[in-house]
């Protein structure tokens, strides 16, 4: 018997989890979508050649097919810490605007023609070393992404990408859960953690898992929020449910800053 309500158990679960992933395809659909690129560099020539690609010619095309709210940023400086990377966080209505995006760009002359030294780098010669892809849906408790108010100096300002593992996908979708049902969305947002997007990671190298980003004025005012976090009423209940234990079992955290051409 314990066994059959074992297999139902799993049955459901997975269940969940496939419905989850077909609707992404419904058609109505409130959530945005995201994609996260990720350019990894090895010197100053490559970040140089990638932000003027980035301000000259992908954003300005981007932005010529109606997209806004276009984040770009770069690891902040600190001991011990590489920064070899420029994140791009762009937003979605649907999934058809995505898939749609590249065949624009292709035929965009402007774009063409101001990206020329990015779009025709010889093989011995590359703008970067690797690009990766990460495509989220934005969590149904927050299925708008709000664009930071922090009106701090830009190199000053934080902004925590975060993603979050978990050792199965129906423990993952536990942890969305807890943000959602759980009402973690809320407490963020009651510690004025201004949270720019929250997402169901759709495809990726780290699946599966969950990302989100909070911003912040300065590293004071991140590492007082965290504090406040932490020691919350809410929080200790949600970490003391026995249904949400276990749920995350690897935690990767950028701290980062706009770049001056980000739109937030």
């Amino acid at each position: 018997m314990g066994m059959n309500n074992k297999i139902t158990s799993i049955g459901i679960i997975l269940f969940l989890f496939f419905t989850s992933i077909a609707n992404v395809f419904a058609q109505d659909q409130k959530q945005e979508y995201y994609e996260l690129k990720t350019y990894t560099i090895k010197n100053e020539a490559q970040e140089k050649r990638v932000d003027d690609y980035l301000e000259k010619a992908y954003l300005p095309a981007l932005k010529r097919m109606g997209f806004g709210n276009i984040g770009v940023f770069k690891i902040r400086p600190g001991k011990f810490v590489k920064a070899d990377k420029i994140f791009v966080l762009i937003p979605f209505s649907s999934m058809d605007e995505f898939a749609k995006m590249e065949a624009s760009l292709a035929v965009d002359k402007t774009h063409l023609a101001a990206g020329e030294d990015y779009i025709t780098a010889t093989h011995d010669n590359p703008p970067y070393e690797r690009i990766s892809s990460t495509l989220m849906r934005a969590f149904s408790k927050m299925p708008k992404m709000k664009p930071s108010p922090v009106a701090s100096p830009r190199k000053d300002r934080v902004y925590e990408l975060r993603s979050y593992e978990s050792p199965t996908e129906a423990f993952y979708i536990n942890k969305v859960s807890m943000f959602n049902e759980g009402e973690e969305v809320e407490l963020f947002e009651s510690l004025d953690a201004n949270a720019v997007f929250y997402g169901e990671v759709l495809s990726g190298d780290r699946m599966p898992n969950l990302m989100y980003m909070t911003t912040y004025e300065n590293m004071e005012k991140r590492d007082a929020l965290w504090k406040a976090f932490v020691a919350s009423d809410k929080w200790q209940e949600l970490i003391g449910e026995e249904k949400y234990k276990n749920n995350v079992n690897k935690a990767d955290i950028w701290l980062l800053y706009p770049t001056d051409y980000s739109d937030y």
